[in-house]
């Protein structure tokens, strides 16, 4: 039985933080139970009371919302307190992750400066200082690098030196391997000279994957690493932190009336990264699903039910979401196939937004290699596309490239789809005559920065996309027909879950 909804969570203490000035959206008056309804309950205002909130823990919490921090520890009581007072019962998933500290990146000599850099994801600890080697790097502004992607990139290469290399062409892992097995005792990543100082300035935030790295290995921007290659550098350091195990979460919750065999699923990683409050980066998706969660509890009926997730430990590898999908795998091998459909929603709300949607019909953009496009994706895709062509939204398709956290689904098999307004790359002429905002101007300059704050939202982006989220999620709880073929409605129109089995495949 559905609780009351608390229509303001006051007094709510979060890590020494007292939220006694921010509440939820009120509750809108009757059943939202179509697609006009719904979008107007989701409010953007009520999607900027969540933002606020993640902007204050962030500001009572050392800056930032990183998983294994206070900080995220915040961040989920809050989801997960607005949650209980919309009526849900909110299941707290915990895992383990390695967890590092921030590290550092600095030139000893001959000029002693200290650079904005990122820790990659997987490596290795210890700090070191040491002669600096570039690998095949590709100086120039639009020039493609592979360095360091094959071994006899590093013929020669002084055994005990940094190793200096650039992004492009292969995984950071593979860089940083053949790096390690020449002999570098670390390894510095420095981005590609794309076209815009924003793009030129960003340091490269690297996920090592599967790649056993044991040497400290960090990234650094285009410019910086242009400066550590100049061959006046003689001597750089490295230093990365101790690892340590630390406990994190996911927090799933679900409705309480549709089908539990066939559920329509959404998700938004709830982390940020080290450097700032991660109020796009991924804010925006958390409390765009969340404020959806609160209203779609004023439903009274739905066909299909709806689960949410808030995913932790998206940053540092997808650790979150990945854990989630195997832990089904292992324990209840069925339930993947009770998924009809996985939409993900990662930074909706970009300063120089785009609106993009996730091209599993690849009419775009080829999916890359080994990222696999499960049926009935494109029939996903299609709910939030044909939404934007209803309501004259314009709209873009972004690669469907497995880079967030519907990786873990597609690779099992489930169908997905997503929104996304842009990250570090710059916006095209053909983008700002959709949109707005600036050409060859990075969709947020304050990507995987300080900057990523509340000021950093776009509130057009947010309210356009949180539309469309409800959009989906009320169309798709009420059918799936045309993903997976699934009718959830009898002749009163909705199904009981526990009449789940009786459905009607359709011919």
């Amino acid at each position: 039985m559905r609780t009351p909804r608390r229509t303001a969570i006051a007094g709510l203490a979060l890590a020494g933080l007292t939220l006694t000035t921010l509440s939820v959206a009120p509750a809108q008056a009757g059943n939202p139970n179509n697609s006009a309804k719904l979008r107007k309950a989701v409010t953007v205002d009520g999607v900027m009371r969540h933002l606020e909130a993640f902007q204050a823990i962030a500001d009572a919490n050392d800056g930032n919302r990183a998983a294994g921090t206070s900080g995220y520890e915040a961040s989920g009581a809050y989801v997960q307190g607005v949650l209980e007072g919309a009526g849900y019962d909110v299941t707290r998933q915990n895992f383990t992750i390695n967890y590092q500290e921030p590290g550092v990146v600095e030139q000893i000599s001959p000029t002693p400066t200290e650079y904005v850099s990122n820790t990659a994801t997987g490596s290795g600890e210890g700090d070191v200082t040491a002669q600096v080697t570039a690998v095949d790097i590709a100086l120039g502004l639009g020039n493609a690098s592979t360095s360091g992607c094959q071994a006899t990139d590093f013929a020669g290469f002084p055994a005990g030196n940094i190793a200096l290399v650039q992004r492009g062409a292969c995984d950071f892992g593979l860089k940083a391997d053949n790096a390690e097995a020449a002999g570098a005792s670390a390894v510095i990543i420095f981005n590609q000279g794309n076209t815009t100082a924003e793009d030129r300035n960003g340091p490269v935030n690297p996920t090592l994957g599967t790649f056993d790295v044991n040497i400290p290995v960090a990234g650094v921007s285009y410019l910086d690493g242009v400066d550590l290659s100049d061959p006046s550098t003689t001597v750089a350091r490295v230093f990365a932190s101790d690892i340590e195990q630390r406990q994190t979460f996911n927090l799933i919750a679900q409705t309480d009336t549709g089908r539990t065999d066939n559920v329509v699923m959404l998700g938004a990683h709830l982390d940020g990264v080290m450097e700032g409050a991660g109020i796009n980066d991924n804010g925006s998706g958390s409390a765009a699903i969340l404020e959806t969660a609160v209203q779609l509890a004023d439903v009274n009926k739905l066909n299909n039910a709806v689960r949410f997730a808030w995913w932790g430990a998206e940053e540092i590898g997808l650790v979150g979401s990945t854990y989630y999908v195997n832990d089904l795998k292992a324990n209840n091998p069925t339930e993947l196939d009770r998924i009809a459909t996985y939409l993900n929603f990662d930074m909706v709300g970009s300063p120089n937004y785009k609106i993009g949607v996730y091209d599993a019909d690849q009419s775009t953009y080829p999916a890359p290699a080994g990222v696999p496009i499960p049926g009935g994706s494109i029939e996903t895709e299609d709910v939030l596309t044909d939404y934007f062509d209803s309501v004259g939204q314009p709209w873009v398709d972004t690669e469907f490239s497995g880079r967030s956290d519907y990786q873990a689904f597609i690779l099992n098999g489930v169908p997905s789809s997503g929104l996304f307004t842009g990250a570090e790359q710059p916006k095209t002429a053909a983008e700002q005559a959709l949109f707005g905002g600036q050409t060859g101007v990075a969709y947020d300059v304050n990507y995987h920065a300080v900057g990523d704050d509340i000021d950093n939202v776009n509130a057009e982006a947010l309210d356009i996309n949180s539309d469309a989220i409800a959009h989906a999620t009320i169309t798709l709880a009420q059918s799936t027909l045309a993903i997976n073929g699934k009718r959830s409605a009898g002749k009163s129109g909705n199904i009981h879950p526990h009449h789940e089995h009786d459905e009607e495949v359709a011919a």
